[in-house]
């Protein structure tokens, strides 16, 4: 596999991050080690979760993705050589919020489950319109002064407040957003191209985008009259009922044989050759389903191959 690393702000990451949101949910914690212990061997060092993950799962309180990354570390040794991505301000089923007080409890805890003193890239995981952009930067840059964050980001806000904390942050010479997560890929477009998209390119942020594949949907594994035991089926088999989604599975399969590749790895590439993006974010619940995630890396599609995937997800 090339060197491809990229660069957000003094961050030096593998272009493409594993999302932890499966780790205990879809993978337990021997399973997530595996996958964990396979995605380093291959040359990655960027993995993301959150604060909540896997709130949503009965029995579940959320911080059990950290907790058993914060296993992994201990057991390997290795901190030092992943980046690490994690979020506050998230919830289930009510937000946290992004008060000062609400950030910083929440920075003390996931440093307590992930067991190590700094996160190298720390999300706002969904904007809070009731807490001023100033309390909000003013909050992440202490903890950026304090050590316990290198670098600052967001996820999930309008292009006006994010256009606002940029400019405040670069106003009052405080820690700045380096990176974006946006919802973003080849049948959710909307989510982030236009003046989102165009806020991120003004800034130079770098953009990490979330649901990839479309919560398995661009993997090509959901087809009509075929059934998928996965607790993503639902939202991912939505897209079979729109013409943009049958159009989009139809272009993948075209550009997949033509490299005698995966729709999954096309549509990972299709996201690394868009603006902006660095490293599409994407999850993997057992090491079977790692290759095809990481050979995207690699692929280099051509002019025509992009125009057709774009064209069919217009």
């Amino acid at each position: 596999m090339a060197d491809n690393t990229q660069k957000i702000g003094d961050l030096s990451i593998f272009p493409l991050s594993l999302g932890g949101n499966v780790f205990g949910w879809t993978a337990n914690e021997a399973e997530s080690f595996r996958v964990l212990d396979a995605y380093v061997a291959a040359g990655g060092n960027f993995i993301d979760t959150a604060d909540v993950y896997s709130a949503w799962v009965p029995g579940n309180e959320g911080g059990e993705s950290e907790t058993i990354l914060g296993n992994w570390f201990a057991s390997r040794g290795n901190r030092s050589d992943i980046v690490l991505a994690t979020k506050v301000g998230g919830g289930v089923p009510e937000p946290r919020g992004l008060t000062s007080s609400a950030i910083k409890s929440g920075v003390e805890e996931s440093l307590q489950r992930l067991r190590t003193d700094y996160i190298d890239l720390y999300y706002t995981h969904y904007d809070d319109p009731s807490v001023s952009v100033e309390e909000i930067i003013t909050t992440l840059d202490e903890l950026v002064r304090e050590g316990k964050v290198r670098e600052i980001a967001a996820s999930n806000v309008g292009a006006d407040r994010l256009e606002a904390q940029l400019t405040f942050s670069t106003r009052e010479n405080l820690a700045r957003y380096v990176a974006l997560q946006p919802h973003y890929n080849l049948v959710s477009r909307d989510t982030f191209e236009g003046e989102l998209s165009e806020v991120a390119a003004r800034h130079d942020l770098a953009t990490i985008p979330y649901y990839s594949l479309a919560s398995g949907f661009l993997t090509g594994k959901y087809r009509p009259g075929t059934a998928v035991d996965s607790p993503r089926s639902t939202g991912a088999a939505k897209h079979l009922e729109t013409e943009r989604g049958q159009k989009v599975l139809a272009a993948l399969d075209d550009v997949a044989a033509n490299h005698r590749t995966e729709p999954a790895t096309v549509a990972l590439a299709w996201l690394l050759a868009q603006p902006t993006v660095v490293a599409p974010l994407a999850s993997a619940s057992s090491t079977d389903q790692l290759p095809a995630l990481l050979a995207s890396i690699d692929l280099k599609l051509t002019q025509p191959e992009l125009d057709l995937l774009t064209s069919a997800s217009d």
